[in-house]
């Protein structure tokens, strides 16, 4: 894992600069003090269409990590994947792809980490870099060829990209069903196709698209977008995926279910800070917390009457952290208090009794 490739660097104490993480990327348009200028008109290859070659920052504090359907109404996700995607989360990802070393959903390296893109006339490139997981090299032929007719199911799919105006657009056909859209559960069909569409608006940021088209799994599609930025003078490090060694003690939840109206007891928004909220909403059988400002998004599984366990992708919530919500005499849901492996918050519920609004 990346953590123990630090770690070795540190014992053997080698520079980091013999990593090339300080080196100066060529080409690089600046400013005057040195850094970067990412506002600068998107370069363009020989034949007039913009080059997206460079390595790209995913924005990572976003919903659709955590939740790919965060946009999706009641009803808009098939039975049978709610049933599954619910089963998901109260396994508390034991099962999840990421937990053996397997591929990560198919949008997340858009969401998360960096990739390089290697762009040619014929075929463009992306290699992940990963975070907990092995990274991934995708391969875009643009070569003006049409997917295959028949398609042996893979994990990344096949990819055919074409040009429409300043927009690189890729379909992606040919998944095997074995990966899951984001880090709740949220599973997919064989049937899966996505739509992405690249397009650099200038030196530092792709604004990018990926449209999901499951009806197996969803009753329509859905797009989801995010910004990429140009992550200039550094390098891509690798990463080896050991989490096979403990995928054996992996014990998932404790099957503790309650239902949703007793769920519903539970929503509201909860005052951590001034200017900081958590929104606690009922997703089928689990709930969901969102924090504001951050936008990070938790999935909480019921492990007791009160007690959660979330599984987090942002800055503020981590996998593994315990919500408990408490009571009063009478009963009322009146706060929370979040168990965090950076220390405990407590919030108070907006409107309790007794509180101020």
């Amino acid at each position: 894992m990346k953590v123990r490739l630090f770690a070795a660097a540190a014992l053997l104490a080698a520079p980091l600069a013999a990593q090339w993480l300080t080196y100066k990327t060529p080409g690089i348009p600046r400013t005057a003090d040195g850094k970067p200028n990412l506002s600068a008109p998107a370069p363009r290859t020989a034949d007039g269409k913009p080059d997206l070659s460079g390595i790209w920052r995913a924005p990572r504090n976003t919903v659709y990590t955590q939740n790919i359907a965060a946009d999706l109404k009641p009803g808009e996700i098939q039975p049978w994947a709610q049933a599954v995607y619910q089963e998901h989360i109260r396994n508390l990802g034991a099962d999840s792809p990421r937990a053996h070393c397997l591929p990560d959903p198919p949008a997340y390296y858009h969401l998360a980490g960096l990739s390089r893109i290697v762009q040619t006339p014929a075929l463009t490139v992306i290699i992940n870099e990963g975070i907990s997981n092995s990274g991934t090299t995708r391969t875009i032929f643009t070569d003006g060829r049409g997917l295959p007719e028949e398609m042996n199911p893979t994990w990344l799919g096949y990819s055919v990209g074409r040009w429409e105006g300043d927009a690189l657009v890729v379909t992606t056909a040919g998944f095997n069903d074995k990966t899951w859209l984001d880090f709740s559960g949220h599973p997919h069909s064989e049937a899966l196709r996505t739509t992405e569409r690249f397009r650099r608006r200038d030196f530092g940021h792709i604004d990018f698209e990926m449209t999901i088209d499951d009806a197996k799994t969803f009753t329509l599609p859905f797009t989801f977008k995010a910004v990429k930025t140009l992550a200039a003078d550094t390098e891509l490090l690798e990463t080896i995926c050991e989490n096979e060694r403990i995928a054996p003690h992996l014990v998932g939840g404790n099957g503790f279910r309650l239902a949703p109206d007793t769920l519903a007891k539970y929503a509201g928004t909860y005052e951590v800070a001034a200017g900081r909220e958590a929104v606690v909403s009922v997703d089928g059988e689990s709930l969901v917390m969102r924090l504001s400002p951050s936008g990070d998004i938790q999935t909480l599984a019921a492990q007791s009457e009160t007690t959660f366990v979330g599984r987090g992708n942002g800055t503020e919530v981590l996998t593994g952290d315990q919500v408990e919500f408490v009571k009063d005499s009478s009963g009322a849901v009146t706060g929370l208090a979040l168990h965090a492996r950076r220390g405990e918050q407590k919030a108070v519920r907006k409107g309790a009794a007794g509180v101020a609004r």
